[in-house]
């Protein structure tokens, strides 16, 4: 019998790559229109619901995700789905380290406190739940990642741009991958825990090892600028984007990973994109076709 998952978000990130990977797994998938559809309806016959609905640049999350979480969760009582959620690191602070499904939830953000609420609203409400967390999104659509948006923008012009030091570590989420990962434990769900919180780890990479392996990619030798934090600090009071993204500075300053422990657990034979077919892929088309020419050093 075919199984069928609920996207919610599927215009998104998230969205996207999730319907894509469920669809290619056999998955009878269902798009959710927050214009014309009940939740709960929706979710009527549905193994799963993929969360994610996320308000765009940040933007009053404190009032919007609690809404959300509560149609989520009600739309999980309904239909005994489980629900998938992408989870971020926000929750665990400025100390740095490899943070895994047992580090303290310890934010140092007005963002971080409302992704830790929401959390601990799905844990309290006893809905099966799969958090799977990751840091920094590379989406092979550049559809406004870090990567394109801020990291790659330049490079045409031969040049990085980068929001922290160069030898701080990060984790780097390649879309695909965690769209996979994600459909395959929800074909394990059977087998995990009523709450999953599960750290997908990607490629930890410091901006050094970033920059090389995107020189390797290109042939070439690249500049890099740094972020310019003193616009956003000045444009903070009156752009809702500037001032949230300052408020994250911190984390471009924590050098950090996520631990590959209980994603091999629970997904022993899941296998991650090599590195440099996700440099080539989050790279401009006309960069990636191996018929045009490179960009001068």
């Amino acid at each position: 019998m075919t199984k069928s998952v609920l996207i919610l978000g599927a215009s998104g990130k998230i969205g996207t790559h999730a319907a894509r990977a469920f669809g290619a797994a056999g998955w009878d998938v269902r798009r959710f229109n927050r214009d014309k559809d009940d939740m709960s309806e929706a979710a009527h016959g549905c193994e799963v619901i993929v969360n994610g609905m996320n308000p765009p640049n940040y933007h009053d999350w404190a009032g919007i995700l609690p809404v959300i979480t509560r149609q989520v969760i009600a739309a999980s009582k309904a239909s005994g789905a489980t629900v998938i959620l992408p989870g971020n690191v926000y929750n665990f602070g400025d100390t740095p380290g490899e943070w895994s499904e047992e580090t303290e939830h310890r934010p140092v953000s007005r963002k971080g406190r409302v992704r830790a609420d929401m959390e601990r609203a799905y844990r309290d409400s006893g809905v099966p739940t799969i958090i799977l967390r990751a840091g920094n999104f590379i989406d092979p659509d550049r559809d406004g990642d870090v990567m394109s948006v801020i990291v790659l923008n330049a490079i045409q012009r031969g040049k990085m741009i980068y929001p922290g030091p160069g030898d701080v570590m990060q984790p780097w989420c390649y879309l695909p991958d965690w769209a996979r990962a994600a459909e395959m434990l929800a074909s394990r769900k059977a087998g995990l825990r009523q709450f999953e919180d599960v750290p997908f780890p990607g490629h930890a990479l410091t901006m050094n090892e970033l920059r090389e392996a995107v020189e390797a990619e290109l042939g070439t030798t690249l500049r890099v600028g740094r972020f310019p934090w003193w616009a956003m600090r000045a444009a903070a009071p009156f752009w809702e984007l500037a001032r949230e993204l300052t408020e994250m500075r911190y984390l471009w300053e924590t050098s950090h990973s996520l631990s590959p422990h209980r994603l091999n657990e629970l997904l022993p034979d899941f296998h991650e994109t090599p590195l440099r077919i996700v440099i080539r892929d989050a790279l401009p088309d006309q960069l990636r076709a191996p018929e045009v020419k490179r960009i001068a050093a």
